[in-house]
């Protein structure tokens, strides 16, 4: 069958159409319209532009996605329902429901951050369960434990996601938004200077995550030297990348240690960071999943992918703080 993925739960449009059969997958066309430019100004994604952008998007993404797929006739209808910023998924829901009635097919809600891990069916056919999930973006940070037909949240963050903190991070730097390539692409090690910075709960005994106290240690110690990231921008990049992916590594390892997980699966905008999948695939001896780079960002494909596999029945109306189950 061939699915029609929609995702507008921040600030990509995108639209994709897949085709989903037993023996896997193909990908017809994957469309992502991009918001970054418009969104740089204010360091981070304004939703109601996001709104306007999405809904004046859809229509030329969707035709685009048509186009490249040479026009295939459409089975169903998947749409990101949550979790997200509630005004871009109701744009994507609007526009998923006018369309299924269009072309008089059904429409299949579907959970982003499940989205983000099913992604990786593109690629690998069997997963061995059980797995734990790194799910880490800007929106998102979660540890989940997966096994046959249900997830469960062992731990998520409690104030800023991961690539939030590295967007603050950058934005306190003054190198611009999204701040987590920017970041990487600077990171060099310095052992002629010396930066060290709090890796936060790393140690607790829980699977939460907190990197407030990280953006505001990096906003205490650009304060008390002026000219720290003249200076010392690169070590300092660095120390930043690192402090996270070492809290990310340390909670993974041991929570897959704890739940005898048979796999590390990760996903999520940060995932893409190639310093974490180099020291995360060190660090553990289990098979590591690992998205293919331009699934690893928000695009509809997962969201087609998920409609297919995904056994969960969720309502089709926007929930911001959507959770998994």
């Amino acid at each position: 069958m061939n699915i029609l993925g929609i995702e507008t739960s921040c600030d990509d449009t995108c639209i994709a159409i897949v085709k989903a059969s037993k023996k896997g997958f193909k990908v017809l066309s994957s469309i992502i319209s991009s918001q970054v430019k418009l969104h740089a100004k204010y360091g981070g994604v304004y939703p109601f532009l996001a709104k306007r952008e999405h809904k004046k998007n859809l229509p030329l993404v969707y035709k685009k996605a048509i186009k490249k797929a040479k026009d295939p006739k459409i089975d169903l209808v998947a749409v990101t329902v949550g979790p997200g910023l509630e005004p871009c998924l109701w744009m994507g829901i609007n526009f998923a429901q006018e369309l299924a009635k269009k072309l008089k097919v059904e429409i299949v809600p579907v959970n982003h951050i499940e989205a983000h891990i099913l992604a990786n069916k593109l690629s690998v056919k069997n997963i061995v369960l059980p797995a734990i999930c790194l799910v880490v973006s800007g929106g998102h940070t979660q540890l989940i434990l997966m096994t046959k037909n249900k997830y469960k949240i062992l731990g998520e963050t409690r104030d800023d996601a991961a690539g939030e903190c590295l967007d603050k991070a950058a934005r306190i730097l003054g190198l611009g938004y999204p701040g987590g390539p920017i970041i990487a692409a600077k990171a060099k090690r310095n052992p002629d200077v010396k930066i060290d910075l709090p890796r936060p709960m790393i140690n607790h005994k829980n699977y939460d995550f907190s990197f407030s106290g990280l953006k505001t240690a990096i906003l205490y110690k650009v304060e008390k030297d002026k000219n720290l990231k003249k200076k010392y921008l690169k070590e300092m990049c660095h120390e930043i990348q690192q402090a996270v992916i070492d809290v990310l590594i340390k909670k993974t390892t041991r929570a897959a240690k704890e739940y005898k997980a048979k796999t590390i699966i990760i996903g999520g905008g940060v995932t893409a960071n190639k310093e974490l999948k180099k020291q995360l695939a060190k660090a553990t001896n289990l098979p590591l999943i690992v998205p293919n780079p331009r699934l690893s960002t928000d695009n509809a494909v997962m969201a087609a992918i998920t409609a297919f596999l995904s056994k969960n029945n969720l309502p089709i109306e926007a929930n911001g703080n959507l959770r998994l189950k």
